[in-house]
């Protein structure tokens, strides 16, 4: 769970995104970031047993800075006014499939999967659901999963409109293969966040998304093993 006081202070920093409030405050962001550390260690013992590729990640492998990089963004507010948890056996500049939990008010949100691959990860992902789409399928078609998740994301962005270079329009799966996003979410309530069962309730969800991580590590993965 996460205190009601950390949740203000993500409110008040959102209405006060500049540095001078940010200073006068400093002792409030000390505050909320010990919280935040406790939220994600306990997400850590939550998830660790249910998902053995996580076992090495520590608390500080699995949170973000509040600075935000303004360097490319028309939105110069120098703070994140919002909290992530990101699970992932990945490492710095080796991308792997996930668990994240998003905490920001009016848009709070568990997902999964894997987000807006990189051009070669993308062409590994396509190579495995081409030879192997029935795994796949399983996995999004099966009734919790889908009631839970839904399904993927179909937009400009997440999708091409036509079968990607080198896969003919015919393939079994071309809707799949079309796809340049491979994630899926569920949206809650951010009082839930402040009761006791929280991670543990949003843990026992987020596992079901275990197949999915497991399938697109395991194409990212597979040229490691020969």
């Amino acid at each position: 769970m996460l205190s009601t006081e950390s949740l203000i202070f993500l409110d008040d920093l959102k209405t006060n995104n500049n540095r001078e409030w940010f200073h006068e405050n400093k002792k409030r962001y000390e505050l909320f970031k010990k919280d935040y550390h406790k939220l994600v260690g306990a997400f850590l013992d939550a998830m660790k047993p249910l998902d053995p590729s996580l076992e090495l990640l520590e608390i500080k492998n699995c949170t973000f800075r509040i600075n935000r990089d303004i360097r490319f963004s028309k939105d110069k507010s120098p703070y994140k006014s919002h909290m992530g948890v990101w699970l992932s056996s990945g490492t710095k500049g080796n991308n792997r499939a996930g668990y994240y939990v998003h905490i920001e008010r009016g848009a709070s949100f568990i997902a999964g999967g894997f987000y807006a691959p990189l051009a070669d990860d993308l062409k590994k992902v396509r190579k495995e659901i081409a030879f192997f789409h029935e795994d796949l399928e399983a996995i999004i078609e099966n009734k919790t999963f889908k009631k839970e998740f839904g399904t993927f994301a179909r937009n400009e962005k997440s999708c091409l409109k036509n079968p990607p270079r080198g896969y003919d329009k015919e393939h079994p799966a071309i809707e799949l293969l079309k796809l340049k996003s491979f994630e899926v979410m569920q949206k809650f309530e951010i009082t839930e966040i402040t009761e006791k069962d929280f991670v543990s309730k949003m843990s026992q969800k987020l596992i079901l998304l275990k197949p999915l991580n497991d399938f697109m590590n395991r194409a990212l993965t597979a040229d490691e093993e020969f």
